[in-house]
């Protein structure tokens, strides 16, 4: 228990760590994107629902008592998005700057430079950052198929939950751990490899970026909390970065 306390630890330090100078601004470029193409969405569903509303209002005025009804529930929809899908959108949209966010934080820790960080032109780490995203998103799937089966198969079920839990503990450390091992030239193989000699780490690490991930708000900084909370556990655990 000893390690998965420490995984817990590595991801809560990552609140510090983009605080630096540095660091910070890797931090705000991807969180100013994502907030600003939830907000279009959100006011561009909210004229679409004012332009239905006032179509059925023309055609069946009888409707009219519908409207104090349907506004709460699009307010209801629009929070489950952001709050819930956020995460998920963000991770594809800051992928690419996480590599350099991982990188900044290195710097800001060791004091000294990541050298693939410097070797890539900015396109070549922008094509790495998403094929790595959507191996990542294959590998997910490939294995979520049939846990997901588990959760309707009679007893085995009851164990279901708890399954689930540890893999996707397991998966969004190797997530986040793919930024500070992917900017080392380690390949996605290796990374499985190294994380899986850690296990206790590994999930204590994940779990905690789930709950982060489950609290409104918090979820907002999940991301970049979490790549700098794994760009820590890479370089103080010994095994992870020889």
């Amino acid at each position: 228990m000893k390690q998965f306390r420490l995984g817990i630890n590595f991801l809560l330090s990552g609140f510090k760590l983009i605080l630096k100078p540095g660091v910070r601004v890797y931090v705000l470029i991807p969180l100013l994107i994502n907030s600003l193409l939830f907000t279009v969405a959100i006011l561009y569903g909210a004229n679409t629902l004012n332009e239905l509303i006032d179509t059925l209002l023309i055609q069946w005025q009888w409707l009219e008592w519908l409207t104090w009804l349907l506004w709460p529930i699009f307010v209801i929809i629009a929070l489950a998005i952001v709050f819930f899908c956020f995460s998920i959108i963000a991770n594809l949209i800051g992928a690419p700057f996480n590599g350099f966010l991982s990188a900044a934080v290195e710097r800001s820790l060791t004091g000294s430079e990541v050298n693939s960080e410097n070797e890539q032109a900015l396109t070549k780490v922008i094509v790495l950052a998403l094929k790595s995203e959507f191996q990542k998103i294959l590998y997910f799937i490939i294995r979520a198929i049939p846990l997901l089966i588990l959760f309707v198969l009679p007893i085995v079920n009851v164990a279901a939950p708890f399954i689930w839990f540890l893999f996707t503990a397991w998966m969004l450390t190797i997530e986040y751990g793919d930024y500070p091992m992917g900017n080392h030239d380690i390949d996605f193989k290796q990374q499985r490899e190294k994380l899986r000699l850690n296990r206790q780490l590994a999930f204590g690490f994940g779990s905690g970026v789930m709950l982060m991930t489950m609290i409104p708000v918090i979820n907002f900084l999940a991301m970049p909390v979490a790549v700098a909370g794994a760009t820590r556990l890479f370089i103080e655990t010994p095994g992870l970065k020889d």
